[in-house]
């Protein structure tokens, strides 16, 4: 099978490998689409530490099933699917409390560390087990469903920030994670939704998928969302960046006895204002991955409730990967979600 492998740093070749075998409890897939993650981005040149050459990355993604293991039920050839990129163990304590997304044993699909290395969707063919797989609704195209990792990350955020009825909240960062996190709050029936960042373009499409205030990132941000909500804050900020800046922004921006859930990670450490943490009993959440998500992001984007088109940027062949990483890479202005097509759909 043909795939995009980072055989070093900086450096993508399209391969010929073998196809990966499947358990008696796992599925085949042939790979239709699959979405460029930041994360692989970062790991494109290893700065993440979680991308070691040579690995086929890519986590985000959706296909036809080719084959089924002996011991699978409940899915057949051909079924239009998508799957988790977490494969959890199923056993451990974590996992027996609901947890999967913290499995002890946990791989991530298109991840290489030192704990372990699973091969990616970067490919014709990925191995998964049949507990992390998903149908798919003919409504959902295979380049859209590539984007439900990405929505069910951003439903867990939200899950864990504790919205009530009336609540305000505000999102820091207008990326990919950003506007599906905006559009889940919207979902999840918060009607009064702030969005801050330092690109007016994407706070333009942050306008148009349903914020109540997109407000540029510049020195009277803050007040700015103040005056917006009579002086005392937001009850809820998720923080999309993960860097110490816009934690910051994240924390400031909260009431007394507000709640900030961390989603973005693109910083291993931080600096954070810990005495208005303390003496305003904030609530710090960390979010990872998602835990069981995956049904309610599939009913929320088959239905319309989130919109995922607007910001799938290109569609492209497999052999396209190189150039189109490059280009996320350099940050070209505008470029959001490319999705890569190793299979044969091109809808």
């Amino acid at each position: 099978m043909r795939a995009l492998l980072l055989s070093k740093y900086r450096q993508f070749e399209v391969a010929e490998m073998p196809l990966p075998p499947i358990g008696e409890d796992e599925v085949l897939i042939q790979v239709e689409a699959c979405g460029i993650c930041g994360s692989d981005v970062h790991g494109f040149d290893g700065s993440s530490g979680r991308r070691m050459p040579p690995i086929v990355m890519g986590h985000e993604a959706a296909g036809t099933i080719a084959e089924v293991g002996s011991a699978v039920r409940g899915f057949k050839k051909n079924d239009r699917v998508t799957f988790d990129s977490t494969i959890y163990c199923g056993a451990c304590a974590n996992c027996k409390r609901g947890d999967v997304n913290l499995c002890d044993n946990r791989q991530v699909l298109g991840v290489s560390c030192n704990e372990y290395r699973r091969a990616g969707a970067f490919a014709e063919f990925v191995a998964v087990p049949a507990r992390v797989v998903y149908q798919l609704p003919d409504s959902i195209s295979f380049a859209e469903a590539s984007m439900l990792e990405t929505v069910a990350v951003a439903l867990h955020g939200v899950s864990l920030a504790g919205i009530q009825p009336n609540n305000t909240a505000l999102v820091v960062g207008a990326g990919t994670i950003g506007l599906l996190t905006l559009q889940a709050l919207r979902a999840e029936g918060c009607d009064r939704i702030f969005i801050m960042d330092v690109d007016a373009t994407r706070l333009q499409r942050a306008t148009e998928l349903g914020a109540t205030e997109a407000i540029l990132a510049k020195t009277d941000a803050l007040p700015n969302l103040m005056n917006l909500t009579g002086g005392g804050g937001v009850d809820v900020a998720i923080e999309a960046v993960g860097k110490t800046d816009t934690i910051g922004v994240a924390i400031k921006s909260v009431r007394k006895g507000g709640t900030v859930v961390l989603v973005g990670n693109i910083s291993s450490e931080v600096s954070i204002p810990l005495q208005a943490v303390v003496s305003r009993q904030i609530r710090l959440q960390g979010s990872c991955a998602s835990a069981g998500e995956y049904p309610r992001a599939i009913e929320f984007m088959a239905k319309g409730a989130i919109r995922v088109k607007a910001m799938i940027s290109a569609v492209v062949p497999l052999e396209e990967g190189p150039q189109w990483f490059e280009r996320l890479y350099a940050g070209e202005p505008n470029l959001m979600k490319v999705v890569l097509t190793p299979g044969h759909a091109r809808e």
